[in-house]
């Protein structure tokens, strides 16, 4: 990451407010330099002792800006708690060590959790937030385009087990959002791209005109310095509202919140296969055309989908095949300890066409044979 621009003369942002079970979303760029007046609005944030959970990349770029920002006379002083960077620190040993850190550092019932950060500090401050104290308020600042569009809507949080990835969790919806896309100017082109499969994966879902807007402008997206500032604002505004609409209506994913999961039954198993060492983008990216490939085979998807999809995340720079060392077979048994696996048979969320997602009737979730699953991953197979 660049070091970041201290916005110390720019206007107070212009923030265009989401509403999600309660709690707003705002996305405008200067949001970091404004977090404090925008937490201090909130009435039950007002008086509350700060923890910002971050890690070790982004908390010396953002870490002391935010705390700044969030100070107030008579308000105690916010302290940082930071973990490694990277999936390796969703453990449930994490998740123990900030919550015995902030036990030791006074916090309690009248404390709120600052989630400064990408994906795993949102799921991982989150967890916390859910369980400390049987619960206290969480603020999501996310600081990658993969936590903007996706990681910090919703209400998800949860770290890994051995077993495979999220399967320890609750839902925790955060009172508050503060999205900069401001702070995608300090992000690496590897992961504005990582963040990219996400946003395709919601145009395919939800959004043929999102599907091609995202094709019409990916390289101006993943360029070196990140987007400029009204393309960064537009792409995460409108992602936010298709996944805020999703959620919205199955807060819990009892059905239509099971079509977020395209792409991730095979990608949270290419994940586990990998050691986690392949960005969560990557892997969505070769799930997502594999799992369309499985569509077309199971006779309810589009024939030609996985090739629209695949050359979209070609441009985005992302690879739609398996490495050579992680096999189908492997990646299958990756799949049965997934969240998604039902009496013993995974289901998969799978498209019909770029907008439209199969099994309506079904709860959005359909068991797929074995067989089937191998026959499109070989294809997938690099």
């Amino acid at each position: 990451m660049v070091a970041p621009s201290r916005a110390a003369d720019v206007v107070p942002p212009r923030a265009h407010a989401i509403m999600l079970q309660g709690g707003r979303i705002l996305v405008g760029v200067g949001l970091l330099d404004a977090c404090g007046d925008e937490l201090r609005a909130v009435p039950g944030l007002r008086g509350r002792r700060l923890a910002i959970i971050s890690d070790d990349i982004v908390a010396p770029l953002y870490a002391d800006r935010v705390a700044t920002a969030c100070g107030a006379p008579g308000t105690p002083a916010a302290a940082v708690f930071t973990v490694a960077a990277g999936e390796a620190s969703k453990t449930r040993d994490r998740w123990a060590q900030l919550t015995d850190e902030m036990l030791a550092g006074g916090f309690g019932r009248d404390s709120a959790i600052v989630a400064l950060g990408g994906g795993v500090i949102g799921d991982l401050a989150g967890f916390v937030a859910a369980t400390f104290m049987r619960g206290i308020p969480v603020i999501q600042v996310p600081t990658t385009l993969l936590a903007m569009i996706d990681a910090s809507i919703g209400g998800k949080t949860g770290v890994n087990t051995g077993a495979g990835k999220n399967l320890v969790g609750a839902f925790h919806h955060p009172v508050l959002v503060l999205t900069d896309p401001g702070a995608l100017r300090t992000l690496p082109a590897v992961h504005l791209r990582n963040g990219l499969a996400e946003a395709i994966k919601l145009g395919v879902i939800a959004s043929p005109a999102e599907f091609a807007w995202i094709a019409s402008n990916v390289a101006a997206i993943a360029r070196d310095g990140g987007p400029a500032d009204d393309l960064a604002v537009r792409l995460v505004r409108r992602n936010i509202e298709l996944k805020a609409n999703i959620v919205t209506r199955d807060e819990r994913e009892d059905g239509l919140r099971k079509t977020l999961n395209f792409g991730h039954t095979i990608g949270h198993a290419i994940e586990v296969q990998s050691g986690y060492a392949m960005p969560h983008g990557e892997c969505v990216a070769i799930g997502m055309v594999a799992e369309a490939h499985i569509a077309a085979r199971l006779g309810v998807g589009d024939a030609d989908l996985a090739d629209s999809i695949a050359q979209v995340v070609q441009r985005a720079g992302l690879p739609t095949r398996l490495p050579n060392v992680i096999t189908p077979a492997a990646v299958l048994a990756a799949t049965r300890t997934d969240k998604k696996a039902r009496a013993g048979a995974v289901e998969y969320a799978l498209p019909v066409r770029i907008g439209l997602m199969a099994g309506r009737d079904r709860g959005y979730a359909i068991p797929v044979p074995d067989a089937l699953v191998l026959e499109a991953l070989a294809v997938s197979n690099g």
